[in-house]
């Protein structure tokens, strides 16, 4: 049974760091993606970050610079580093597991908010 499961979040001032963890066991498939997405209040969920099997990374404007996405294959976690946190980075974040098999699987969601 496929599982992923995020964590990590919390409460930060404003220019603090948090880190999230995404673990994603029970899945076969030796080539995957492992995206972060968020969803601030009343708008839609955007991606993030993302990490390949091959551990290319991709960011989009709203992680780029100032977050980092690696990943520990040993304990099938894969890890969204944030830093220089703004209160416009205040919002759930989930973690999406896509295998090549067409596998679409989602984390519960972790929340984070930035204030001071």
């Amino acid at each position: 049974q496929v599982q992923v499961v995020a964590s990590g979040g919390g409460l930060v001032q404003p220019g603090g760091s948090l880190r999230l963890s995404c673990l994603a066991s029970g899945f076969a498939s030796d080539k995957y993606s492992i995206g972060w997405f968020r969803q601030a209040p009343g708008k839609g969920r955007e991606g993030v970050a993302c990490i390949y099997s091959d551990g290319t990374t991709v960011y989009t404007d709203s992680g780029r610079g100032r977050f980092t996405v690696s990943r520990d294959n040993a304990k099938s976690t894969m890890y969204l580093q944030m830093n220089s946190l703004k209160p416009e980075d205040t919002a759930v974040y989930y973690c999406n597991l896509q295998t090549a098999g067409g596998g679409d699987y989602w984390g519960q969601g972790t929340q984070v908010t930035v204030s001071s």
